[in-house]
């Protein structure tokens, strides 16, 4: 098949070697039903050697060495050092999940004992842990193209979990996709495990993407992008025949808000921060933080004109692909057309189309512009975000009432601000999936306790979070065991706990054999 469409470098709008091809029904179709034929093996794997499986993974990214970087960069833009550091996420999330793996409590084994002198009904020995549930489809972000793509947690996540993965390569990168496919298949092959257990397809429209969810192979669909796409899939997922769930991170404008205490102590401090935070990875996260919100005052002002220096001094750099660069101009064009806001700030620098840049710019309007104008709500992906004023702590709470599900809120407060705004952080507890205090949401710290998630329309799905350990909870269902003999059962609800894991027996946690 004659290739379709090519990567193509941000920085130089040049086209990059070599084409790739849209990929068939008939190829989508085999991919679908190699990972069904595959799960039997994969999800019976023994613990050890599905972590040995993701251990292998890392260990093959690892050996791709700087050819990956270099094809990473050409194709996304993004500085060397920063896809070093995103390797390394990367690398270390998935030997995590191995981690994990080994210990095997993950699995909420669980198990109550029969009492058949109960009266008036004797009750039965039923058991209960996390079972994979079969071939997930996995879209890869265009803006983590290491740590959130074909090699993300995503994939590491349900592969860990037992289930093989059909993985859509973004279009935006397709070369590094390649890269780390092939670094996934060597570590199927040395293990002596099915190719089915892992496939890479190429799409450039929504036709692929649409028939992988539709596929009755396909039990789960993992999403990271924008709340159009998101939902999209969400749509056709539910129209099938067997609906099946979408885990779809969607972004979301990730308010702050900055309380007077907090304002006359460090304004300086947290301008500064905020900027940083802004225009980190040119704006391009999820987690960058859209909207900010503080009292109508003295030191609030004084914020608002460091935060004005600031943009005007940050130079232009290239977003990810043309898409994007696109998007984020019609966006910023969108927010300063409506009545009531201004530009408080933007990049002196012009950008350069050529290279894709984006300039860092902040608006400036009041809570009550933004609660009469739906448009300023919606994420404007990029370095760019609106400061709203507000009369009195009323006014905030009001801001934070309207808001629809974040992944994050932050809060820049004194302890007696705190106090005194204590409804404001009873609000957002109800809006968000992270709430932070005196930081900054950029930065996502990969660890148990992280839930990056969120109510709709931050994402799909409130309970579950793409990032973490609990990321493997969207790729399981819970399977309970009633009555079984000791020799049916799996290891994990065995009476003598031959894998040592944690487990609750009769509403108690412990480690010991029954």
């Amino acid at each position: 098949m004659e290739p379709s469409f090519s990567a193509k470098n941000p920085q130089t709008s040049k086209f990059l070697e070599p084409g790739y091809s849209e990929a068939s029904m008939a190829e989508i179709d085999a991919a679908l039903k190699a990972a069904e034929e595959s799960f039997d093996i994969l999800r019976g794997l023994q613990r050890e050697e599905r972590a040995r499986l993701l251990d292998s993974m890392a260990d093959e990214v690892m050996g791709l060495g700087d050819g990956l970087l270099e094809r990473a960069h050409l194709e996304t833009g993004l500085p060397m050092g920063r896809l070093t550091m995103e390797r390394g996420r990367a690398v270390n999330q998935c030997r995590m999940f191995a981690d994990i793996l080994r210990d095997g409590s993950w699995v909420d084994a669980r198990i109550d004992q029969a009492q058949p002198q109960r009266e008036p009904v004797p009750k039965p020995d039923i058991r209960k842990m996390l079972r994979p549930i079969g071939p997930v489809v996995v879209f890869g972000a265009s803006n983590f193209p290491l740590a959130i793509s074909v090699f993300g947690s995503d994939t590491v996540s349900a592969m860990g979990a037992g289930c093989p993965v059909v993985v859509k390569a973004h279009p935006a990168h397709p070369g590094t996709c390649e890269l780390l496919g092939e670094a996934i298949r060597r570590a199927l092959e040395k293990l002596g495990l099915p190719g089915g257990c892992f496939s890479l397809i190429h799409g450039t429209g929504n036709t692929v993407g649409k028939a992988l969810v539709e596929h009755p192979a396909t039990q789960a669909v993992a999403f990271t992008g924008s709340l159009k796409g998101g939902r999209a899939l969400m749509d056709v997922a539910s129209k099938r025949q067997n609906p099946i769930p979408v885990y779809a991170e969607m972004g979301s404008s990730n308010p702050v808000f900055i309380l007077p205490g907090a304002l006359k102590d460090r304004y300086e401090q947290i301008a500064e921060g905020f900027v940083q935070s802004l225009t980190l990875g040119v704006g391009q996260f999820c987690t960058n933080p859209g909207l900010v919100a503080g009292l109508d005052n003295s030191e609030f002002g004084d914020f608002r004109e460091k935060v004005a220096s600031l943009a005007r001094e940050w130079s232009p750099a290239s977003m990810l692909h043309s898409g994007i660069s696109q998007n984020y101009s019609s966006g910023l064009s969108k927010i300063a057309a409506v009545s009531g806001v201004e530009v408080l700030g933007k990049s002196e620098q012009a950008p350069d189309p050529s290279k894709t840049e984006a300039i860092c710019q902040v608006f400036s309007t009041t809570i009550e512009t933004f609660l009469n104008e739906a448009a300023l709500s919606e994420e404007n992906f990029g370095p760019s975000s609106v400061l709203l004023t507000g009369k009195d702590a009323e006014s905030l709470e009001k801001f934070a009432e309207s808001l629809e599900g974040q992944l994050t809120a932050t809060i820049h407060a004194t302890d007696d601000d705190l106090t005194a705004h204590r409804r404001l952080i009873q609000i957002l507890e109800r809006k968000v999936g992270r709430l932070i205090i005196n930081g900054y949401p950029t930065g996502l710290e990969v660890c148990s306790a992280m839930h990056h998630g969120g109510p709709y329309p931050a994402a799909s799905h409130s309970f579950f979070t793409s990032v973490g350990t609990d990321s493997i909870l969207r790729f399981v269902r819970p399977v309970s065991y009633q009555g079984f003999p000791q020799s049916l059962l799996p290891d994990e609800l065995k009476d003598e706990n031959p894998l040592s894991i944690w487990r609750t027996v009769d509403n108690q946690l412990t480690r010991d054999p029954i």
